[in-house]
């Protein structure tokens, strides 16, 4: 039996204009990134300095950090300042992916998603926050304290960068971790019941991603795992209040 042309085209024609939107939503997202990555540019060295201040605190007189690197003091900055511009229109990122998904979502998930949506930004920079103003001091000041004698401190600027960029990402992800118990307890994938009882392997599982996502030292990995679980008994009381997600809704026009 041949299909009817004029009914294939009406049915292509959708998926179309989702991939225009979808190539004009993600051009957005890049000119916003580079929006912002201009101006941070032009102060990348001050930035540098302000990220690498927790370290220099603790490196002991007449050290200071280095660049083993030809372009070190050129590459360092400028990946700081892409990384931040990247972090900095991570709200508007966000809302165009979410204008682009919202159209097909129900009414009661638009209620829902959008707060967590907000929430998830929100702890994202409070576990950035919390790594710089309470992990770093602590680990650098343990790193600094256990240096064997006649050794001199000298940390690598690219190196450091990527350091705290690895622990940035780690606690950032690592404080979704309520937003990652609502989403399923409202999904339906589990219940507050079925988490309670699952405690102990949580905790056990907050250990061993804090031992995977850190550095080798006692401090860092308790600092993670620590408010991890914490976060997770955090999620299981607001998930008490979150009703299943229902079934057989129609999507909102």
């Amino acid at each position: 039996m041949m299909s009817d042309p004029n009914q294939d085209k009406e049915q292509g024609q959708p998926l179309i204009e989702h991939l225009i939107e979808l190539r004009d939503r993600i051009l957005r997202s890049l000119i916003a990134i580079v929006v912002v990555f201009v101006p941070l540019f032009y102060f990348a060295n001050d930035i540098y300095g302000y990220v690498s201040q927790p370290m220099r605190d603790y490196l002991p007189e007449g050290a200071s950090m280095i660049a083993t690197e030809v372009a070190s003091p050129f590459l360092t900055p400028f990946k700081l300042s892409l990384v931040l511009a990247l972090f900095v229109a991570m709200p508007y990122i966000l809302h165009q992916l979410w204008s682009f998904v919202a159209p097909g979502l129900y009414a009661n998930e638009k209620r829902i998603a959008y707060p967590l949506l907000i929430s998830s930004i929100l702890l994202f920079y409070l576990g950035m926050a919390f790594a710089f103003y309470v992990v770093f001091p602590l680990v650098f000041g343990f790193f600094t304290s256990v240096v064997p004698e006649g050794v001199l401190v000298m940390t690598d600027i690219n190196r450091y960068l990527d350091f705290v960029l690895k622990l940035f990402f780690a606690f950032g992800i690592a404080f979704e971790i309520p937003i990652a118990t609502l989403v399923l307890v409202w999904s339906g994938a589990t219940d507050v019941a079925a988490l309670k009882r699952k405690r102990p392997y949580v905790i056990i599982g907050c250990f061993v991603v804090g031992m995977l996502l850190t550095p080798p030292d006692v401090i860092s990995q308790i600092l993670l795992a620590v408010p991890m679980w914490l976060l997770f008994e955090i999620g299981v009381v607001f998930a008490r209040y979150i009703q299943p997600r229902p079934q057989g809704s129609s999507p909102s026009t």
